[in-house]
């Protein structure tokens, strides 16, 4: 396809994601990647500036969840969010490696890249799933917010003692990620209650915002790490900078319809053409085997705490759990670079992630949907 084209087909499958999504009550990020898995069957394939997009979009989303956060519950519920997000992210990783490396006969990299992979939770999915929905501000979304960034938490931190080689780089981008989020938490209220800079035409505290996140992009690209923990830390933060007591709750409104216009939909347009259709079919067997499997051992993970601390909404929680995306793409591209994997099993991989992100999304939004928070949530007594 002309070069010179791709922009503006691409202009066209996010205004036709939006019109289908209104049309069909469907999450627009299913949408999108299932028309970016279409665009790429027929040819399409993502440019360089759609990558780095991409990846500013994901970092956002990221960003955005952490702003939505309620840090007194995070501290409240700590406990329950750790045990799901953490038996959320064991029990895939333990049950894929196990079946790749003692059944399907791949190396020990390729099994301990397939079992990082598919252990992940999209924190950019259910946030996005959750923000369309109305939930992100109820309980139930703050705290599978929390419970998902755990299991995010999880897979970099796997991903980085397994397999990444620690260089200075690796070191400066740790100062700079600490150093920018203690100066951003200390005096980013200059930048959003200045009556110079606040309510102007020209936005500058989302400026400000996405200067912060492409310093970590360029750092966590020289440092061979990812942007994604310290953006939602970040944003974790400054919540506090977009509540109503501040009077900036319009920034982060303002800020989240920027991300949504154009930027996010990038992000999951790009994740579905990644996608490789033919290798899929080529492989199609191991493809549902290991769907199968993430779907099996994040119920297991996720299902059993779930039913204890949230009193109806045990199913929905677990669904959205299951989804993968970001982090997903990102262990697979990486096991491909460093060859420990093969362009079959990556497509597989990726087939599987992109997958866990549709087909759970659609499924809980379609039958498991929430109804009312209270009929949910039971937070004050563990669900007992």
């Amino acid at each position: 396809m002309n070069a010179d084209l791709i922009p503006l087909v691409v202009a066209g499958l996010v205004f036709i994601a939006s019109i289908l999504s209104l049309k069909l009550g469907f999450s627009v990020a299913i949408i999108e990647i299932l028309l970016g898995a279409i665009g790429s069957y027929f040819g399409l394939k993502p440019q360089e500036w759609m990558m780095y997009l991409a990846g500013f979009g994901g970092i956002l989303l990221t960003y955005l969840a952490g702003t939505e956060i309620d840090t007194r519950l995070m501290r409240e519920k700590f406990k329950e969010s750790m045990l799901i997000g953490g038996f959320s992210f064991l029990c895939p990783f333990i049950g894929v490696f196990l079946y790749t490396f003692y059944v399907a006969g791949w190396t020990l990299k390729a099994s301990m890249i397939a079992g990082t992979a598919l252990s992940t939770t999209s924190l950019a999915v259910v946030y996005s799933v959750l923000v369309e929905t109305g939930l992100s501000s109820t309980q139930i979304g703050k705290f599978l917010m929390a419970s998902t960034f755990i299991t995010e938490m999880g897979t970099a931190l796997g991903l980085s003692i397994l397999f990444i080689k620690p260089t200075i780089y690796t070191l400066v981008f740790i100062i700079v990620s600490l150093g920018v989020i203690y100066f951003a938490d200390k005096f980013s209220h200059k930048v959003f209650r200045s009556r110079t800079l606040k309510n102007k035409v020209i936005e500058p505290e989302i400026k400000y915002v996405f200067l912060l996140l492409i310093a970590f992009m360029y750092f966590g690209k020289l440092g061979d790490m990812h942007a994604i923990l310290p953006a939602f830390v970040l944003g974790l933060l400054m919540s506090r900078h977009f509540n109503d007591i501040s009077g900036n709750k319009a920034v982060r409104d303002r800020l989240r319809t920027v991300a949504y216009a154009f930027i996010t939909p990038i992000f999951f347009i790009v994740g579905g053409l990644k996608i490789s259709v033919p290798m899929l079919i080529a492989a199609g067997g191991i493809f549902v085997i290991l769907f199968l499997l993430k779907m099996a051992t994040k119920f297991v993970g996720v299902f059993f705490l779930a039913r204890k601390y949230i009193r109806n909404g045990s199913t929905y929680t677990t669904l959205l759990m299951s989804t993968g995306l970001t982090f997903g793409t990102i262990s697979s591209l990486f096991g491909l670079t460093a060859g420990y994997i093969d362009q079959v099993q990556y497509s597989v991989l990726v087939g599987v992630v992109i997958a866990s992100a549709v087909i759970p999304t659609f499924i809980a939004q379609k039958w498991f949907m929430p109804v009312e928070e209270e009929d949910i949530v039971d937070m004050d007594n563990g669900g007992r």
